[in-house]
């Protein structure tokens, strides 16, 4: 079957991309760039590495995290695209990672932590930090500035993303290149109740685990990123292996992984071939199916997608983008 395709040229500044959207000739895109977003691009001062957004009660915001030399780790924009504030303490995040908006039962939206996952090397590194919607530090889990692969205390080496299922409990995948090639989970206080895995390509084993995300019936997905797969568990008293999906990731691995806001698709990010896979979402509980790609968004080369985020409002998604030094905005077109 022949594919057809649909381009768009996008220029910030000195830079254009081509963006390529790569359909079966029988489906059209289901997301669009929005090439005016954000208004102001220059508030991008170095690699873009991860997205998060906030929505709900008057509050609409999306949190840009960066690393580098600059003056703020991370930048706050609305969802049209208006630059809202950046965060000014940046001697609490060596190098951000992950990001993950999370609203804690009986908490409002205005009342949100924002969760960064650090994997710098600096006195703060090696640490998943909650913080509130201006930057005030609230939790820091792991010990700072030490990598390593204890317990009691609890160490992380290089974290790479955090997901919360509806219960408020918490998994951390652990760690972007770092020993430890991990999946831990965390009750909703933030206690740890049990780790898994371990460098290996077996089942139940990672090899730098690179995003976690929680589906609507509680699985847990890991973006195996080395092993070129997903995993996917139970994730209740102990993690319970329901299947993986490897046909999807040929040439390179799953970086980030969000489900749509619609729960259709599970949206999955392959840095090096520079594109975002749409795949269809498993539709029952216990059962993955096979491996389907509905839809491609093709970026050009050196664009070098890394981390997305969905709002849960508006069905955007929004792409940190560590070779262009950019993030990016995609709404979805049904």
């Amino acid at each position: 079957m022949a594919s057809s395709r649909t381009c768009e040229t996008v220029c910030r500044g000195f830079v254009c991309f081509l963006l390529l959207g790569i359909v079966s000739s029988y489906r059209s895109p289901l997301y669009k760039l929005v090439p005016t977003w954000p208004l102001v691009p220059s508030h991008f001062q170095a690699q873009e590495f991860s997205t998060g957004v906030l929505v709900g009660e008057n509050v609409d915001e999306v949190f840009v995290a960066q690393r580098g030399n600059v003056s703020t780790k991370m930048n706050v924009f609305s969802e049209d695209g208006t630059f809202l504030r950046s965060w000014s303490d940046i001697e609490r995040i060596d190098m951000p990672h992950g990001t993950r908006v999370h609203i804690p039962a009986g908490k409002t939206a205005a009342e949100a932590e924002i969760w960064v996952t650090d994997v710098g090397s600096g006195p703060w590194g090696h640490t998943v930090k909650a913080f509130g919607r201006d930057g005030t530090l609230i939790h820091v889990l792991g010990t700072p500035g030490q990598a390593g692969t204890g317990r009691n205390p609890l160490q992380f080496d290089q974290p790479a993303d955090v997901a919360f299922n509806a219960k408020g409990e918490m998994y951390v995948v652990d760690g972007d290149g770092g020993m430890n090639n991990r999946l831990l989970k965390f009750s909703p206080d933030y206690k740890l109740e049990w780790v898994s895995g371990g460098k290996g390509n077996n089942t139940g084993e990672f090899y730098i685990p690179h995003s976690v995300e929680v589906d609507m019936f509680g699985q847990v997905w890991v973006a195996d990123r080395a092993n070129n797969r997903t995993q996917v568990f139970h994730g209740g008293q102990q993690p319970t292996f329901i299947g993986e999906w490897s046909s999807c990731f040929k040439g390179d691995g799953p970086y980030s992984v969000r489900f749509s806001a619609d729960k259709k698709y599970l949206l999955v990010i392959q840095l090096n071939l520079s594109r975002v896979l749409i795949l269809a979402a498993p539709s029952k509980p216990g059962f993955l199916g096979n491996c389907t790609v509905i839809d491609t968004i093709q970026m050009a080369p050196g664009v070098k997608p890394h981390l997305l985020s969905v709002s849960q409002s508006t069905g955007a998604f929004y792409v940190g983008e560590i070779g262009a030094n950019q993030s990016q905005k995609f709404v979805p077109l049904h």
